[in-house]
Order: structure tokens, then sequence, then C-alpha cells
């Protein structure tokens, strides 16, 4: 795609949507057990369950499971909207 397909106007044009192909894989160095957790804080948020300060114990032994189990444990708060 040229600058010209996505012309605007005074020669200032917008830029074509990224290309998922293009990313590059970081790893930030974030350990597993938090990805987790931030993983199910997101599933939790989505599913319009927004967790509590008392529900943090139970999120952190879901994120202490394998990443199978709260990988599961997602599907489910996805699949329940």
């Amino acid at each position: 795609m040229t600058a010209s397909t996505f012309e605007y106007r005074d020669g200032d044009y917008l830029l074509p949507p990224p290309n998922p192909a293009d990313r590059v894989e970081l790893d930030l160095g974030i350990d597993p057990r938090d990805r987790r957790r931030l993983e199910l804080h997101a599933a939790l948020t989505a599913a319009g369950i927004p967790p509590r300060p008392e529900d943090r114990e139970a999120i952190d032994s879901l994120s202490a499971l394998p990443g199978s189990i709260t990988a599961t444990v997602q599907r489910w708060l996805y699949h329940a909207l």
C-alpha cells in the first residue's frame, strides 16, 4: 500500500492498520504465575466480574496452578458471556 492509498488532505495520510504477523514477541521477564494472575484479572473484568480486594487470595491460588488450568477457567468465563 502506498501513502496515496491513504491520503487524507494537505499531503497528510492515514497509516495502514498494523499487520499482526509483523508483531515481535517480547519476553518482558514476567513470571508465568504473575502473567496468569493478570490474565485472570482481565478475563474476570471482561466477563463483567471485576475482582474485589477479597478475591485476591482466590486469584493468587488459581494463578499458582498450571497454565492449562487457568486457560480452562478463562475459557469458561469467555463462554459464559
